[in-house]
């Protein structure tokens, strides 16, 4: 914790509880400890309260009195996050602010195409809520019926359709945040053309907390479209990926709305953990590709694409043998498979994930895969000290748009240490087991130039390796900032 904040008093706790109200405010072990572990187990803290206001003004007062007293507050939204930034220390001088209760959708424009709706509001309520006046909220995420759109917004999350809609920052007409010394700015607005002044939005939009907490959104809404194909493919190679991906995006242009590459040993990790998935093909492929056609007229436009680009990709040996989604089912069946490898990771590996080919992710991961073993077992690489050898296998995944992250199982190697995931993950592990010995915490240092007391002032986010320089001032006004 920062040396300028202090842990709440009894009497300071005690004016947070009469702002968040009766229900409001939790206390009681039972009720604050789903707010303090991740799903899958990994990152656990203490807090002596966690907040849920109602409105925005009891938003804006606890942290007013979060200023004032310096006391670190931890946004958190639907807890869905995979990398701890959601979790208070483990010291529990930390307060935890989560918006689970504003879930109001205030606004939806069919004609407009635009709907408004507070932070806490889950993915899959705003999805419906489109889907009820013939529109299309286009993000959509494994986690969708649980996450909620502040953390959404405050992680810029990418989603399966980054390819035909961009990232959340690209669906956001405007924003409601919150500042930390309190102040209210309503950016909410659904004006598409605006050139007008500094565009705070994008600011607050992948700011993971650091300059305020979202507490409300205008959103764009789409036309649905009127035939989806949907192909699951099994390819001989990684560049057979990059291949399929290029001819795909030349030949479907803006049809193509998704397009995923998966390595056939996350198929592994799901096939042996999630029952209700079985593997589409006949015979196994070393990587798969994932994607979607789609029209907005139904006139068979996507299929015909489709089947064109399958046949001319099969001819050249690009791909060895392919799937196409006949109904609906089918269609979500293939999904599921992408969407439960978030959930075998709590068997398996700490990260795993699947992404859109990169000619940068082709090299990289093709020189982290040769580092092991097709079971998974070490092949001159170093492992972690702390930690025995139940799992090392790597797995690597892309978030569209020229970004690439690397997410490892138990272990490291193919000299790939300069990886931000790594550092990530270093600081991560620095924080949240401070029962180590200095003596380990020299021996593996985090990366960048980061010193442990540095790490608890840097700003809390998995996503920046590095403590925050100016001008980022704001989280020295009494927040203690993490993602939502």
């Amino acid at each position: 914790m920062r040396a300028d904040l202090k842990p709440p008093s009894a009497e300071t706790l005690s004016r947070f509880a009469a702002i968040a109200g009766e229900k409001g405010a939790l206390t009681a072990a039972q009720d604050t400890e789903p707010y303090l572990h991740e799903w899958r187990d990994l990152y656990h803290g203490r807090t002596a309260m966690v907040l849920r206001p109602s409105t925005v003004a009891q938003v804006s007062a606890i942290l007013k009195l979060a200023h004032d007293e310096r006391i670190a507050i931890v946004p958190q939204g639907g807890n869905t996050g995979l990398v701890g930034g959601q979790i208070p220390s483990e010291t529990g001088e930390e307060i935890v602010l989560s918006l689970d209760r504003m879930k109001a959708i205030h606004a939806v424009d069919a004609a407009g195409n635009s709907l408004t709706a507070e932070a806490g509001t889950t993915l899959k309520s705003i999805q419906d809520a489109a889907a009820a006046v013939g529109r299309l909220f286009p993000l959509s995420l494994g986690s969708e019926g649980t996450c909620q759109i502040g953390g959404n917004l405050a992680t810029n999350a990418g989603g399966i359709h980054v390819l035909r809609y961009g990232n959340t920052r690209d669906l956001v007409l405007g924003v409601e945040a919150v500042f930390p010394g309190g102040e209210i700015w309503n950016g909410l607005k659904t004006l598409r053309k605006d050139n007008t002044g500094y565009d705070l939005k994008n600011l607050l939009v992948g700011s993971e907390g650091t300059l305020g907490v979202i507490t409300a959104a205008t959103l764009k809404l789409f036309p649905r479209p009127a035939e989806v194909t949907t192909v699951f493919a099994g390819l001989p190679s990684l560049d057979a990926a990059g291949q399929l991906f290029s001819r795909a995006f030349q030949s479907a242009g803006p049809l193509l709305t998704a397009f995923e590459l998966i390595p056939r040993v996350l198929l592994e990790f799901v096939f042996a953990h999630a029952p209700q998935t079985r593997d589409p093909l006949a015979d196994p492929h070393p990587w798969y590709a994932l994607f979607e056609v789609s029209s907005p007229l139904p006139e068979g436009l996507a299929e015909r694409v489709t089947m064109a680009l399958l046949e001319d990709a099969l001819e050249k040996g690009i791909v060895s043998d392919a799937a196409v989604a006949a109904s609906e089912a089918q269609t979500q069946e293939f999904w599921r498979m992408r969407e439960a490898m978030s959930d075998v990771q709590k068997h398996k590996a700490r990260g795993v994930g699947a992404g859109i080919p990169h000619p940068a992710l082709h090299r990289r991961g093709q020189r982290c895969r040769d580092a092991y073993d097709p079971r998974g077992a070490p092949s001159a690489v170093r492992t972690f000290r702390r930690w025995e050898h139940p799992f090392q296998r790597v797995a690597t995944k892309g978030h569209g748009k020229g970004r690439v992250s690397r997410a490892m199982g138990r272990g490291r190697g193919c000299g790939a240490r300069h990886c931000s995931m790594f550092r990530r993950f270093d600081q991560r592990r620095a924080r949240h087991r401070p029962h180590e010995s200095q003596n380990a915490r020299k021996r593996e240092k985090p990366f960048g130039n980061a010193t442990d007391a540095q790490d608890q002032i840097c700003v809390r986010s998995a996503r920046y390796p590095k403590p925050r320089q100016a001008p980022i001032e704001l989280h020295a006004n009494g927040l203690s900032t993490r993602e939502h």
